[in-house]
């Protein structure tokens, strides 16, 4: 399946890109969208990208967009843990 959409030649004056730049970012940044949402996993995010996971992580946080996105009550439990494996780690 293929989905086409035009943009006027305006917005690619306006963000200096040509097409092939301006396409990949559209696609970045909708596949990015997805990802977040929990609508696709990152490896279909990256495969379909041509890229790894790793990389798609990498430009996810470079554009801003949270690699890893917790509830507020799971980020504090993690701290937690992470607070304690720390200490015992220290105190070995």
């Amino acid at each position: 399946m293929s989905v086409n959409v035009t943009f006027p030649d305006a917005l690619l004056v306006a963000t200096r890109q040509d097409t092939e730049q301006f396409t990949q970012q559209v696609m970045f940044y909708t596949l990015a969208h997805l990802y977040t949402q929990g609508k696709i996993s990152s490896g279909f995010a990256a495969q379909i990208l041509g890229c790894s996971r790793l990389e798609f992580y990498w430009r996810l946080s470079d554009n801003g967009f949270a690699v890893i996105d917790y509830a507020e009550e799971d980020m504090e439990d993690e701290a937690t843990t992470s607070h304690t494996l720390a200490t015992q780690a220290m105190a070995q």
